[in-house]
């Protein structure tokens, strides 16, 4: 990896020379520090940024503006120079009325919010129009439902960027209602509005492919990834035939392919207007409708119908089947050991104190006569791991929505047709937190973001040699992919996944490409739940 910290060629655009960034082309400056920040071009106007030690930061750039329930629209330029120097609003979610129990491993950043949110962050190591660095695009997660590019400290791109010499994208979106609403039997003015979350995807990407070349990024060489339900936006844009030509591999961590129908979706607007007094004529009141009324409304709406907000499968703007153009993508899809199964969320003793007896007994609970059976096969998957650990191993699909089994329809799903390799992941680090923390949904962004460093992260990994040594590893594996499709390092060779030959990599204290032979685990945690 290039290192950046003892060296700064201030490549880029300065107040002094702003007419040469209108035209798109770099000039050489003085070196930037907090009194001469940097400055660049975007399509709609100047932005000026700050420097986060020697890594040209810009936050809150907007990439599209929307009225409520209408599709996105191009920024209006604006004159002189735009601050991007502090995160831009997020979309608005539903009242957090309590402290998730993952608090202290995976603490939470609950930002501004306001529907004006379609707006991105960028990290770069050079502001060189002709520099044409990887482009990493980042996609929250927080089903469609909450989350933001700000919610979690892990998801700085700064460190990522620095140790990867790449150009690192976070964006937010319109969620849940304001992203999702079906609103199409209701006249032509509301004929998009069932994706809009979706949109305001496939615009943030058009705004990189006109843009990034002037934060250093090659337009011809963007990455996407997303974790959970960011990892569903992911397969959802392969989907897109709107988002043709504006990715070229995808990565989708802890998510599953997702989408509901369209008569099932539709179902939810009826519900809505009933709920909150109103009638089909006044379907244009929803527009002023209070955040607060209109989703606390919504969500008994579409929990009545059985669904949870996402992408509605049209047919038209996202098809069934990924897009032909997809074939063409190399993917990565991943899960973690224990995803939802948290084991600080088991009463007494941590699970490392448990004698076997005792993990027999846990296992026995969840498993009834088939917790014998499936003891023994988790020890011959993971010869010499503690039987504990077997209780919290996330294999089947019906204990979590992502799991070892989903993850692997996942990836069979992408391959099918697939002219690109495919891989898979595996995290399963624990960190030597709270007597032992097994990686949990979320944790494994830490480390690929490279962020053990930041003291809010630190605490949730330790912080100690094998947690840098890890983190290492996956930024290492993620540069790798995001620069040649392949995420082999000269330290770790990562084989493709196929069905006849499912090689997966697991990142841990002894980081390896194995086969896991897992899937008997599969079987026995299925019939177990029947």
């Amino acid at each position: 990896m290039k290192n950046m910290k003892n060296w700064k060629c201030a490549v880029g655009v300065t107040a002094a020379t702003m007419l040469s960034a209108m035209m798109g082309v770099s000039a050489f400056a003085a070196e930037y520090d907090a009194n001469n920040p940097p400055i660049t071009a975007t399509a709609q106007g100047q932005v000026m940024g700050f420097m986060d030690e020697d890594t040209y930061t810009f936050l809150g750039i907007p990439y599209a503006t929307a009225e409520r329930f209408e599709e996105p629209q191009t920024v209006e330029a604006w004159e002189g120079v735009r601050s991007a120097q502090t995160y831009g609003t997020v979309s608005p979610i539903p009242d957090q009325t309590s402290v998730g129990s993952d608090e202290m491993v995976w603490p939470h950043r609950y930002w501004i919010q306001n529907e004006d949110c379609m707006n991105l962050n960028v990290w770069t190591q050079s502001l060189d129009t002709e520099a044409k660095k990887p482009v990493l695009v980042f996609f929250h997660g927080g089903g469609y439902t909450n989350g933001s590019s700000v919610e979690s400290s892990a998801y700085d791109g700064k460190n990522l960027s620095d140790y990867g010499d790449v150009v690192v994208v976070t964006v937010n979106h319109r969620l849940n209602v304001l992203g999702f609403l079906d609103l199409t039997a209701y006249g032509d003015e509301y004929a998009g509005s069932s994706n809009l979350g979706i949109k305001d995807l496939v615009a943030s990407l058009e705004w990189v492919q006109e843009n990034i070349a002037n934060f250093g990024g090659d337009p011809d060489n963007v990455t996407i990834f997303g974790q959970s339900g960011g990892g569903g936006k992911v397969t959802t844009l392969m989907r897109t035939p709107a988002a043709e030509g504006l990715f070229d591999k995808a990565m989708c961590i802890s998510g599953i392919a997702g989408g509901s129908a369209k008569e099932d979706e539709q179902k939810v607007a009826p519900l809505l207007l009933e709920k909150l007094g109103m009638e089909e004529s006044q379907i244009d009141e929803l527009k002023n409708v209070d955040y607060h009324d209109l989703i606390t409304a919504a969500t008994e709406a579409i929990g009545e119908v059985g669904l949870s907000w996402g992408p509605e499968n049209d047919g038209e703007y996202i098809l069934d089947d990924y897009c032909d153009w997809a074939n063409d993508i190399p993917f990565i899809a991943s899960t973690v050991f224990s995803e939802f199964d948290y084991n600080w969320m088991v009463e007494g003793p941590n699970k490392n104190e448990w004698t076997d007896e005792e993990a027999m007994e846990k296992l026995t609970e969840k498993y009834g006569d088939k917790a014998e059976a499936f003891a023994e096969e988790f020890q011959k998957v993971f010869p010499g791991r503690k039987l504990a650990d077997a209780y919290f191993y996330d294999a089947y699909l019906s204990w979590a929505a992502i799991s070892r089994q989903g993850v692997e329809g996942v990836l069979n799903d992408k391959f099918k047709n697939s002219n690109a390799p495919v891989y898979e992941y595996l995290f399963d680090y624990e960190a030597p937190v709270n007597g032992g923390t097994l990686a949990f949904h979320c944790c494994d962004l830490i480390y690929l973001f490279h962020n053990v460093d930041i003291p809010v992260v630190t605490r949730a990994t330790g912080g100690d040699e094998t947690a840098h040594k890890v983190q290492d590893e996956m930024a290492s594996a993620l540069v790798a992919f995001a620069t040649t499709g392949d995420p082999s390092t000269e330290k770790l060779e990562w084989k493709p996944y196929t069905p006849d030959e499912k090689n997966i990599m697991v990142f841990s204290d002894d980081s390896s490409c194995k086969i896991l032979n897992d899937e008997q685990l599969y079987t026995l945690a299925e019939e177990a739940s029947k």
